[in-house]
């Protein structure tokens, strides 16, 4: 297992070790080129961002995201802040019910201190998973969005993910989407690299 989290060097080891193992993945590396994963902001912000993000076509999620900020300045709000904003307030940028529940959720969760950064960052990945899901609105995707894009956590697969099942379609020629447990099998050979393979999933469906 890697130590520590993604960074140019771990991402340039995995791909050559990705490209030696699976050789159908190893061609849309050699296309895309190198990996792209990148820090998206502490695990509190990522966890808000990815709920406003869910199950809603980019561009809608961006012009929510936008406006979202507008309210505070223009920019993610401290935790304390966040958890003070009424619902009137939220649904004006544009959340619905259930994903304006889920950032209140987030931001109590972290102003009462029953979730930090800091404390995310030294669980491992089950840890994280277990210690986030149980916010209310935050599900496992979620969780796996929080390990890849803050954490940095090197070896995580959402199974669940509408991208990561299109792109498997595309790179292997599957006739329908993978289930979770296909998905682990193909995958199974990027171990300890699976965030690398998952990155060039979703990519795999932009060729």
């Amino acid at each position: 297992m890697p130590d520590g989290r993604l960074d140019p060097d771990v991402m340039a080891t995995a791909c050559r070790r990705l490209r030696r193992r699976d050789p159908a993945l190893g061609a849309v590396i050699r296309q895309v080129g190198a990996c792209g994963i990148q820090r998206r902001g502490d695990p509190y912000r990522n966890l808000v961002r990815s709920v406003l993000f869910q199950q809603i076509a980019t561009a809608a999620a961006r012009a929510i995201e936008a406006r979202f900020k507008a309210l505070f300045g223009g920019r993610i709000p401290r935790p304390e802040r966040l958890a003070d904003a009424t619902e009137a307030e939220l649904r004006s940028a544009g959340l619905s019910g259930p994903k304006l529940r889920a950032v209140l959720a987030i931001a109590e969760a972290f102003a009462e201190g029953r979730v930090s950064n800091r404390r995310l960052a030294r669980m491992d990945d089950d840890a994280v998973i277990a210690a986030v899901t149980q916010i209310h609105g935050v599900g496992v995707w979620t969780a796996h969005m929080l390990l890849m894009f803050s954490l940095l956590r090197p070896d995580v697969l959402p199974v669940g993910d509408y991208g990561v099942r299109k792109g498997a379609c595309v790179v292997y020629g599957l006739d329908e989407l993978p289930d979770p447990a296909t998905l682990e099998e193909l995958a199974e050979p990027w171990r300890p690299y699976r965030s690398v393979g998952t990155w060039y999933l979703w990519r795999a469906t932009e060729l």
